[in-house]
């Protein structure tokens, strides 16, 4: 036996014990539930963590997709899935916020934001029925992981054209952890190639058009409404630069309403002049992180 084939046999049967081997008991998903919450929190409230792929286990999905995929191909039936499942973010999510109440500024109103998770914990319960179906390593099981693997490549590809190429390397683990869990969910619960070459296509495809409107669009955020000056209004004739040119460029779109297209290259900040009638309006432009994205922020020059 190779060193390659005992490295596969070791992944395998790793694998074959993270999906299939763990006896999901009700108090093993309670514990599960409990320690996600609390490690979930804790990313959350310290500083240290802050724009670290860690932090984003409490604002996106990719965590917990791979949480509950754990939870229903350790079920007996798709019943006993769909219960469990619903009862892991039942405790788990809600015990996130609560564990956050005495550190934040919010206090109780931080569970304002409780009430989409609520709406995702509802949907889990048909999610995991149907998730159960994943064991069977068949069309429909493929199927099934279609529209997950399709998430997991949109989240993947968020963190990547907003964060990463902008500031390397930040969140890449959020990337390799997207994309890997596409990779070992086709390679674990299908045996065939066709299964995979099919499942591992679509997503391929899907890259693909993100990856032209991407480019096509030429940056990384569009129509940003600029405050106005003194003047309510520009000219037609008014023109726009930075004067750092590789910061990214920008375009007067409407003038009398003072809105400004904005597509920046890089992370960074520039000072973006206008010039109109004989008159310079000059703005301080920077990009600003906020968890799993990057935004542009214009503010007029002091």
């Amino acid at each position: 036996m190779t060193e390659t084939d005992n490295n596969n046999n070791i992944f395998r049967r790793c694998a074959n014990k993270l999906f299939f081997g763990i006896n999901m008991s009700w108090i093993k998903v309670i514990i599960f539930a409990v320690a996600t919450a609390v490690v979930t929190a804790i990313f959350l409230i310290l500083p240290i963590f802050d724009n670290t792929s860690f932090r984003e286990m409490g604002t996106t999905f990719e965590a917990w997709i791979f949480f509950a995929i754990i939870i229903m191909t350790n079920c007996k039936k798709p019943l006993e899935s769909a219960l469990k499942t619903f009862v892991f973010f039942l405790i788990s999510q809600p015990l996130i916020y609560l564990i956050q109440v005495p550190f934040s500024y919010m206090g109780w109103s931080l569970f304002m934001y409780y009430r989409t998770w609520f709406y995702w914990t509802l949907l889990t319960f048909p999610m995991a029925f149907a998730g159960w179906y994943l064991k069977k390593g068949n069309w429909l099981s493929l199927l099934i992981l279609t529209p997950v693997n399709l998430a997991l490549a949109f989240f993947g590809w968020g963190f990547l054209t907003n964060i990463l190429i902008y500031d390397f390397p930040s969140h890449l683990i959020s990337v390799l952890f997207c994309f890997g869990q596409i990779a070992l969910y086709l390679a674990v619960f299908f045996k065939g190639w066709k299964y995979r070459l099919a499942g591992g296509g679509v997503v391929i495809a899907a890259l693909i058009v993100m990856a032209v409107m991407y480019f096509t669009g030429g940056g990384m955020e569009t129509g940003v409404k600029m405050p106005l000056p003194d003047e309510p209004k520009f000219s037609e004739n008014a023109v726009v630069s930075f004067d750092d040119s590789s910061f990214g460029e920008a375009t007067i779109t409407i003038p009398e309403e003072g809105y400004v297209d904005v597509k920046v290259k890089k992370q960074g900040s520039a000072v973006m002049t206008i010039t109109d009638n004989g008159k310079e309006y000059k703005y301080d432009v920077k990009t600003v992180r906020s968890d799993s994205h990057t935004h542009v922020d214009i503010t007029p020059k002091q």
